[in-house]
């Protein structure tokens, strides 16, 4: 007889089961494991290969609904077949979602279960086949504007506020998380309006030290102090006529606040130095992530500079507040990246979408832009669930801390050595140090 070389894992907390699907596998040639737990079950995916999944759906603890999502995300070219003794519609739909490719119910024939594990497998004519069913790919979009994309509610009221400030010079201060894209909006701002063919000079106020950061705003005279050789213009001298966009404007000093104040009160600037002021026309765009009118509750941002920057005020939504933008995104980066490294054919299955829609992405726009780059150089031209990174897929719910029960963990030490004695029960229950009676007892 031909022996087939398939692995295969038989899930079930019912000791007496799991023994009868390893003889029945064993007799068709199948090289089995067994767990009695979804953990179980985990460790030996981790540890060895696996072509079949036989699952039970009823087990204490995690069931194995939790475990086809794990797999289906995890391993998504497992194959999973399903036993249950207690069918009802809702599981078997369930399990169907969750990835299962067929549905078996307890008690069944030896015959039964051949063939729903031969169904399982594509069998035909004794050969393996390859799932014919081809990856669904999505097209990529073109709608945008000024380098964003999105189609959520809170995208189109965003780029209502810009096309209301783009062509005037009223101050705007954008509020948002890390990642959201506030300069991305600042751009916008300032390219999709009356100033595009002006200057803009983007400023991070969190990366430039503090005693430098005068300097580098508002320019300095030769000699005003140590290093000063010659006359160097600022950042708004730089900006005369368009936009100076200040980012992280929540990490300036006193001192910095104090000059912008001025600057903002009286359109005009003085280089450190000298004593002329000088006039000036720019158009001042800020942004932070942190709360300014706490800060200015608690002393630590001038409120009269606050008021002065937030005559409009823009919020970027995070991701996980949006999730209508994340595939738009997604395609825009894939496009982008796709030309950066040479995939210009590049394409996404439905399912790698949905997981990617699912994400609560914390990292916002940074961290989807982060992923996509990285799936791209490690991927072929077409992307699917298992070109995402593992942080991003099912997470197995935690049980009660962790914690089982004394039941439960007698049971697992207890098949442990059964598998270890090739499930000779007179000699695990002496090494167990119980009679056999007592062994089938703890088993049930």
């Amino acid at each position: 007889m031909k022996l087939n070389k398939e692995n295969v894992l038989i899930v079930d907390d019912n000791y007496d089961m799991l023994e009868l699907l390893q003889r029945n596998l064993k007799a068709q040639n199948y090289h089995t494991y067994k767990a009695s737990s979804v953990a179980e079950a985990i460790g030996v995916l981790e540890e060895s290969t696996i072509d079949l999944l036989i699952t039970d759906l009823q087990m204490p603890g995690m069931n194995g609904i939790e475990l086809l999502k794990y797999t289906e995300e995890h391993y998504p070219s497992l194959p999973k077949l399903v036993i249950t003794g207690f069918p009802t519609v809702t599981s078997a739909l369930d399990s169907i979602k969750a990835g299962a490719k067929d549905y078996l119910v307890k008690p069944f024939t030896s015959e039964e279960l051949k063939k729903a594990i031969q169904n399982v497998l594509h069998r035909v004519d004794g050969n393996r086949t390859v799932d014919s069913k081809m990856t669904k790919v999505v097209a990529i979009p073109e709608n945008h504007y000024g380098g964003m994309v999105g189609k959520s509610e809170q995208f189109l009221k965003m780029i209502d506020v810009i096309e209301r400030v783009k062509n005037n010079s009223a101050t705007v201060l954008i509020l948002g998380e890390s990642g959201t894209g506030k300069e991305l909006v600042a751009r916008a701002i300032h390219y999709q309006g009356m100033f595009a063919n002006k200057p803009f000079i983007p400023v991070n106020c969190g990366a430039i030290p503090e005693h430098l950061m005068e300097s580098e705003l508002f320019g300095y005279v030769k000699g005003a102090f140590t290093g000063a050789n010659e006359n160097r213009t600022g950042l708004f001298q730089a900006a005369q006529g368009g936009t100076l966009f200040l980012d992280e404007i929540g990490t300036a000093s006193f001192a910095v606040q104090t000059r912008l104040l001025r600057a903002l009160q009286e359109k005009e600037i003085t280089m450190i130095g000298s004593q002329k002021p000088q006039k000036i026309d720019v158009r001042i765009i800020s942004a932070t992530n942190n709360n300014l009118f706490e800060m200015c509750q608690k002393g630590t941002f001038r409120e009269d500079l606050y008021y002065r920057l937030n005559v409009v005020q823009i919020e970027t939504s995070p991701l996980r507040e949006r999730p209508k933008d994340i595939f738009p995104i997604v395609t825009m980066l894939l496009k982008k990246y796709g030309a950066e490294y040479q995939k210009n054919d590049i394409s996404l299955s439905e399912k790698a979408v949905d997981l990617l829609v699912r994400h609560p992405w914390p990292g916002n726009v940074r961290e989807l832009e982060n992923v996509i780059q990285r799936m791209i150089i490690l991927g072929g031209s077409s992307l699917d669930v298992a070109d995402i990174p593992s942080y991003l897929k099912y997470t197995l719910p935690s049980e009660a801390n962790g914690l089982k029960s004394l039941k439960e963990v007698e049971k697992e030490h207890i098949l442990k050595v059964l598998a270890a004695v090739d499930n000779n029960k007179s000699k695990a229950a002496e090494i167990l140090q119980i009679d056999r009676k007592t062994l089938r007892h703890k088993l049930l």
